[in-house]
């Protein structure tokens, strides 16, 4: 993968280039200022991007605010966002915008070396990276009528691994259930939010895509 990193803080950025270009992919740029953002993302249109939310120079949403206006200009444009802390009114925005080939996760789970590459992959092939953290955070603030009310408890359980990014048998090792039961829940989803065409990887997407956007929705 060709991945642009933005991360203003020299020691995490030059980590990120180093286990990167050590697992074979191409660092084609990095970028430390907010106002140098949106032109490195036009210039060099990488598969990925890794954004930090606060850049320089006032350290506040630059990263994603330049994020969020090249997915405008760029709409295929993959993005992994970073933050110290769930910042829940920016990951309202970005998945508002399209929860298309979307990660946002907190710092500490960089350190994760395994876990960070999986979410980058996922991210880079248009799916979602949700870090647990900012799921349960927009799922405590949301307001207005529920989209997902239809879902019982465990359905949404299955749909929040989902958009975390785990497969069925990984959904199935985290709840405890056998995966034949994991498929079930899954086929009920489908049915209860009105998916019922036979493409089971597109109904995934579309899914996700739902229950992230009911989070967002404010």
């Amino acid at each position: 993968m060709r991945v642009l990193i933005a991360e203003d803080n020299a020691l995490l950025r030059e980590g990120l280039v180093l286990l990167l270009r050590s697992e074979g992919h191409e660092v084609c740029a990095t970028v430390e200022h907010g106002d140098d953002l949106l032109p490195a993302l036009l210039d060099h249109r990488p598969d990925v991007a890794v954004v930090d939310v606060r850049l320089p120079p006032d350290f506040r949403d630059e990263g994603l605010r330049a994020a969020v206006e090249a997915r405008r200009r760029l709409p295929a444009l993959p993005v992994l966002i970073l933050s110290q802390y769930v910042e829940r009114a920016y990951a309202a925005e970005l998945l508002a915008q399209s929860a298309t080939g979307v990660g946002y996760l907190l710092k500490d789970r960089v350190g994760r070396a395994e876990e960070f590459l999986q979410a980058l992959g996922r991210v880079a092939e248009g799916g979602t990276a949700m870090d647990p953290e900012v799921i349960s955070q927009l799922m405590a603030h949301r307001a207005g009528p529920d989209p997902l009310a239809a879902l019982t408890p465990r359905e949404r359980e299955v749909l929040a691994l989902m958009a975390e990014g785990h497969n069925n048998p990984g959904i199935a090792e985290l709840l405890f259930l056998a995966e034949s039961s994991v498929n079930k829940h899954i086929g009920s989803i489908f049915g209860k939010l009105g998916m019922p065409t036979p493409d089971t990887g597109h109904r995934r997407v579309r899914a996700v895509l739902t229950y992230l956007r009911a989070l967002a929705d404010d």
